[in-house]
């Protein structure tokens, strides 16, 4: 059963209750009403009926059809007739009514009695003197007819007005549901898996749909929701195709030096006979390119545990001083690089930072060696220490022939490696950018990268430690 038809008939048993309390009500208050006209009435006719009996004895029998009086002697505690009387054969009810006045003291004292072959009446008693009570009756008739009719009247409009709400109600809960609906299709759209514009999202107002400011808010979460889950997918979808393109790439870099050990070891077996000096060199060979392979492997391992994110951090956080770090990388890259003039630059000033300087020492001199590795020989490079803005700032520098505009974006991407100027058979594994990109941001920094003809540079913004700002240089 839908939900719009459930709720139309519980509206319409809830509708019920209220119409059957207030027609419980409404009914009792009208009998009430009517036996007290009825009790005034006869309270009235006793009036005279009472002067009647005081001065004949008896009363005389008024003209209102199926009125009855009775006058009774009860001064020995037995009500006796006194006649003549109109009263119908049965008047056990009528004396009751007088003895019990006599005896209970109580004037005047109504009951209501049903007398065989007349009907139920309405009997009224008071005391006309000292041991004579005047009975009247008046036939409750008219009342049980109009209380009959009026339960009746009751009946038909609330059923007819149950009928109506419940009708009526449903198309109006139909019509506020009806957004609902819209959202169960949508889902169903979502579970085809077809998130398209048109199938996944509702209008942000829909003046006929109904369903008032709820329905609205429900219907923006909803879209929200939609919006938060294409997005999701979308951020998956790239997220698989970096990752088999990442594994695509790593499986090219160590099938690499995998083949190029194999190649020497089977040299290697067949180098027994030949000079001692040629099996120093394909050992030595083997040896680089393992040494090769285990580079690469531990800089997948460090971007793996960067991306999980892991509770136990690879970063050793300590106070250390950037300036220095700097002046290492530099004289370790004019040992490595001879053939690049390199300027230091750093303020004369220590730089201190809260980082993990194994790691930074990492960043550093892979921006160095990605300057060396991919401009010619002689191009000058420069590495400069800076505080600006409450951040540290290490610019790399060289003078080579740039990053062409489309490639700048992706230059931080793994394994990817600028054709042309920085082609791969210059060396490297297109990890070195990549791994100084993640520790910078695992450090809470960025690194960015601008290029023009001529002049490349990086550079790498880390936030300043609030204790190290007074030592710093301005």
């Amino acid at each position: 059963m839908r939900l719009g038809t459930r709720l139309a008939l519980g509206l319409g048993v809830l509708s019920l209750l209220v119409f059957a309390v207030v027609g419980t009500a409404l009914t009792a208050y009208m009998r009430d009403y009517l036996e007290r006209q009825l009790v005034d009435q006869l309270r009235l006719v006793q009036v005279v009926q009472t002067k009647d009996a005081a001065e004949h004895g008896t009363v005389r029998r008024k003209p209102y059809y199926g009125w009855y009086t009775a006058v009774y002697d009860v001064t020995g505690g037995e009500a006796r007739l006194r006649r003549p009387s109109d009263v119908p054969g049965d008047t056990r009810a009528f004396a009751a009514l007088a003895e019990a006045m006599v005896r209970d003291g109580t004037d005047p004292l109504t009951r209501t009695a049903r007398i065989d072959g007349v009907g139920t009446l309405q009997l009224r008693g008071c005391e006309v003197e000292p041991g004579v009570v005047l009975v009247s009756a008046a036939p409750r008739q008219d009342i049980d007819d109009t209380v009959r009719q009026l339960v009746t009247v009751q009946v038909v409009a609330f059923a007819l007005a149950l009928l109506a709400l419940v009708v009526f109600g449903r198309r109006m809960l139909r019509r506020g549901l009806k957004p609902l609906s819209d959202m169960a299709h949508t889902a169903h759209g979502i579970a085809s898996h077809d998130l398209s514009e048109s199938a996944a999202r509702l209008p942000l107002r829909a003046p006929r749909a109904g369903g008032g400011p709820e329905v609205e808010e429900l219907r923006t979460a909803f879209n929200t929701m939609l919006e938060h889950i294409d997005a999701s997918l979308a951020v998956r979808a790239r997220a698989e195709q970096r990752l088999r393109r990442f594994v695509a790439d790593a499986s090219h870099e160590l099938r690499t030096p995998l083949m190029s050990v194999r190649g020497y070891a089977d040299l290697f077996q067949y180098a027994a006979a030949n000079a001692p000096e040629e099996r120093e060199r394909h050992l030595a060979r083997l040896r680089a390119e393992a040494a090769r392979m285990g580079v690469l492997l531990d800089d997948l391992l460090l971007l793996a545990r960067l991306d999980a994110a892991e509770a136990e951090t690879p970063l050793r956080m300590t106070e250390a001083d950037l300036a220095e770090l700097v002046e290492q990388a530099a004289d370790a890259f004019r040992a490595g690089h001879p053939h690049h003039p390199l300027t230091v630059r750093t303020g004369g000033g220590p730089v201190r930072l809260r980082l993990d300087p194994q790691r930074i020492r990492q960043v550093l001199d892979n921006l160095l060696t990605n300057a060396a590795v991919h401009t010619p020989a002689g191009t000058a490079v420069c590495v400069a220490a800076s505080v600006s803005a409450g951040a540290a700032l290490v610019r790399v520098t060289d003078a080579g022939p740039g990053i062409p505009a489309a490639d700048r974006e992706r230059v931080f991407d793994r394994f990817y490696r600028v054709d042309k100027a920085r082609s791969r058979d210059r060396g490297g594994s297109g990890l070195g950018l990549s791994v100084a990109a993640s520790l910078v941001r695992a450090h809470g920094g960025t690194v960015e990268v601008a290029s023009v003809p001529g002049r490349t540079e990086f550079t790498v913004r880390l936030p300043v430690h609030p204790r190290g700002l007074a030592a710093d240089r301005p």
